[in-house]
């Protein structure tokens, strides 16, 4: 494996719907009790401020959404059907908008990711650090993507449950294996 570049605060400045293609093939990284173990991402998802009626900041600005209006760069771990899902806060202090991570190798599904990450709602608003249990990096890997709706949002507008943002990366014939 490459070495890898520790994203800081600057990389998540950027806006969500730069930033989730972007995320791909970058690394997940997760500190335990035992050590350090990397997920390269596969899939990620964008909640795009107030206007996305499927982003948790479209009606209001204070309770488990209020993360989404800090400056990019800090874990919104949030519970969502029996589990906790990933969304790492991105863009300008103001404007709530973030990027769901919805796989990692080996893990399909924001729940599943949530599980294997051991995500606790204690790490909401954390910093994406490694002075903190979770960070991204960057070992240069850019892998090739698809773009489609996003799923599991029946509650959203029609225009925004049809916007092609959710992003894939494209499978190869061998499985990959999460990095460690």
């Amino acid at each position: 494996m490459a070495d890898s570049a520790v994203l800081d605060r600057s990389y998540y400045a950027r806006p969500a719907t730069e930033l989730a293609p972007d995320m791909l093939g970058k690394l997940l990284c997760r500190r335990f009790l035992d050590g350090v173990r990397r997920y390269r991402v596969t899939e990620t998802e964008i909640y795009y401020g107030m206007e996305d009626t499927a982003c948790h900041a479209h009606r209001c600005p204070t309770g488990r959404a209020r993360i989404m209006f800090e400056s990019g760069g800090l874990a919104y771990v949030h519970r969502c059907h029996m589990f906790n899902l990933l969304t790492i806060v991105t863009g300008h202090e103001g404007h709530p908008e973030g990027v769901l991570v919805r796989g990692v190798d080996g893990f399909d599904g924001p729940g599943r990711v949530g599980r294997e990450l051991g995500l606790e709602l204690s790490m909401y608003g954390s910093e994406m650090s490694p002075d903190g249990v979770l960070w991204m990096e960057d070992n240069g890997c850019r892998p090739g993507y698809t773009a489609s709706p996003r799923i599991g949002i029946g509650y959203a507008s029609e225009e925004d449950r049809t916007r092609p943002w959710r992003f894939r990366v494209r499978r190869s014939r061998s499985p990959a294996a999460t990095v460690r």
